[in-house]
């Protein structure tokens, strides 16, 4: 049982996130975001000004924690005439109540708490999408910013899973932390002027995935191009990085998914992997006997007794690979795996293997896979 998350003043997030979408941002500038934070009850002192986009991701976040991401030189061209990009407010939770010590008793200092791991980090995530989602409604758009955050901040190991509820002004984003989740208030265009600067087809040039559904709050949304994969190294890296997160994000997000993957081979293109993203990966190969899959680390059912949730049928497909959960694959060993299975079945070059569309539908988002390099068939 995840524990009850609480916002920087004892306040449930849901209702924190109900203030923040009523607020009055005056356009992100100083005066405009300054009233912002007085009608949270803070003070403008108390807030924290990160330096840089860097700073976002690698500064430790305390519990009740408010800061803001001015506009640097490196984000004017994302801006009209916002002085800020985004308003952070830490989620905390519940703590046990301390223990009164008296004052002649030195107490000793502690150590920094360790960040969480992912399993918790799943945890918390889930338990405040929960929250936000029935308050909320469903939101506009899901996914994952991989290894690049907005404005190329650094992002948690452990995954960066992200949900969005996107207005015309202004967009609320539950968003992955390093020590928890956290609410993010934006102005909407910035954001989105942002992730389509980076459809510049360069490899890697975006990362993790996106959702989007079709309604109102999405009317005017523009998403950027996809690149494309050029070498059996680039889709290595792309698949290791891929697996080690999608576990812990597809957990925290609440999504499971199988994933077909398939390969031009000989004129025609047959399904050659599947990807069940849930809680646990597993990884799937329709491969021949003949190229031998045991020697490149696939196994069988009774090695990977629970892929018999997902494939029923112990021999279709008859080669499995149970990587595990939240923190658990090994995703560099896996993407060789896969990459050296595809190879050896005759597929030519990284990009001869093809996304199945059917894997993108998770209603009712529509979510394409950017970090992959891959194209949809």
């Amino acid at each position: 049982m995840t524990d009850h998350h609480l916002t920087h003043a004892g306040e449930p997030p849901a209702e924190l996130a109900l203030r923040l979408r009523a607020a009055e941002t005056g356009g992100w500038t100083e005066d405009g975001v300054r009233a912002l934070v007085e009608g949270l009850g803070r003070r403008w002192d108390e807030v924290v000004v990160q330096a840089s986009a860097d700073d976002a991701g690698t500064r430790t976040a305390k519990a009740g924690d408010l800061r803001l991401r001015p506009v640097g030189p490196d984000e004017e061209r994302y801006v009209e005439k916002e002085t800020y990009l985004e308003l952070v407010a830490t989620l905390t939770t519940t703590a046990p109540r301390a223990v009164p010590v008296p004052r002649a008793v030195p107490v000793p200092q502690a150590d920094p708490a360790p960040e969480p791991d992912p399993v918790r980090q799943a945890e918390m995530f889930r338990s405040a999408k929960d929250a936000l989602a029935d308050a909320l409604g469903e939101p506009s758009a899901i996914g994952s910013y991989g290894s690049t955050g907005p404005y190329y901040a650094a992002t948690p190991a452990w995954g960066a899973p992200f949900l969005r509820w996107r207005g015309r002004q202004d967009t609320l984003e539950l968003r992955a932390g390093s020590r928890g989740p956290e609410l993010v208030l934006a102005p909407t265009a910035p954001f989105e002027n942002w992730l389509w600067s980076l459809g510049h087809g360069e490899e890697h040039a975006i990362s993790g995935y996106f959702g989007s559904r079709p309604g109102p709050a999405n009317a005017g949304l523009s998403l950027p191009g996809r690149w494309s994969v050029r070498s059996w190294e680039t889709l290595t890296e792309a698949l290791a990085a891929f697996f080690t997160t999608l576990p812990a994000e597809f957990a925290a997000l609440g999504i499971a998914r199988v994933i077909p993957v398939y390969g031009r081979v000989g004129g025609s293109a047959p399904i050659l992997f599947d990807i069940d993203a849930d809680r646990r990966l597993m990884l799937a190969s329709y491969a021949e006997r003949e190229i031998d899959p045991a020697s490149f680390g696939w196994g069988t059912v009774a090695e990977h007794p629970l892929s018999r949730d997902t494939w029923q049928d112990d021999y279709d497909p008859r080669w499995r690979f149970d990587a595990g959960g939240p923190g658990e694959p090994r995703g560099r060993a896996l993407a060789e795996m896969v990459v050296a299975t595809a190879r050896a079945e005759g597929v030519a070059s990284a990009h001869d293997l093809l996304i199945g569309g059917e894997g993108e539908d998770i209603r009712p988002y529509t979510v394409r896979f950017y970090g992959l390099g891959l194209a949809t068939v």
